[in-house]
């Protein structure tokens, strides 16, 4: 049984920078290609990160390229999404998300961390 547990969510001025972590239980984090969504209220949930299981290769939402860095540690299983120069427009509620192959849908998704930016 594989699950996904997010944390690191807050409330940071913009320019600030948070670390979320989401920590994969069940299963070697290896075995997963990871991806951070993220829902702002009333807005269509958003893709904005995505590391694969073997490559490493990191791919990222336009919108973040430069400030946000998704990130893996085998040893303690777990997958970070270093946020940087954060803007009032990244405030959102946080998900990892998590698949075994490249083309499906992701199954595996935590409940979420609140990242709230004030101007």
């Amino acid at each position: 049984q594989v699950q996904l547990e997010e944390s690191g969510g807050g409330l940071v001025q913009a320019g600030g920078s948070l670390r979320l972590s989401c920590v994969v239980s069940g299963r070697t984090v290896t075995n997963y290609i990871m991806a951070w969504f993220r829902q702002a209220p009333g807005k269509e949930r958003e893709f904005v990160a995505r590391l694969m299981k073997n490559s490493g290769v990191t791919y990222y939402a336009d919108s973040v390229k430069g400030r946000f860095t998704i990130s893996r540690d085998n040893i303690k299983n777990t997958v970070y999404l270093q946020m940087n120069s954060l803007k009032p427009e990244d405030t959102s509620v946080y998900y990892c998300a998590a698949k075994e192959y490249i083309g499906g849908d992701y199954n595996y998704w935590g409940q979420g961390t609140q990242v709230t930016v004030s101007s």
